[in-house]
């Protein structure tokens, strides 16, 4: 009986054949929750550099009335 006839190693093969693909799934699937994690966290970023800039600007804003208000007294 030759190797490639023996039972037991084309059950094994199968098996590990099956367990290949599996594996090679899962790295696929977690790779892309990885990449969206990535972009989810830097449209987060973007947001909040937004939000500090917006805050910058409402802030000179704030200064340049209180300026005002202080020349005008």
């Amino acid at each position: 009986m030759g190797v490639l006839q023996n039972p037991f190693l084309i059950s094994l093969g199968a098996f590990l054949m099956v367990v290949l693909i599996v594996a090679i799934v899962s790295l696929g699937k977690m790779r892309e929750r990885e990449l969206q994690a990535h972009h989810d966290l830097r449209m987060r970023e973007m947001e909040h550099e937004r939000k500090l800039k917006e805050m910058e600007v409402e802030k000179a804003k704030l200064e340049v009335e209180k300026a005002k208000l202080g020349k005008g007294a």
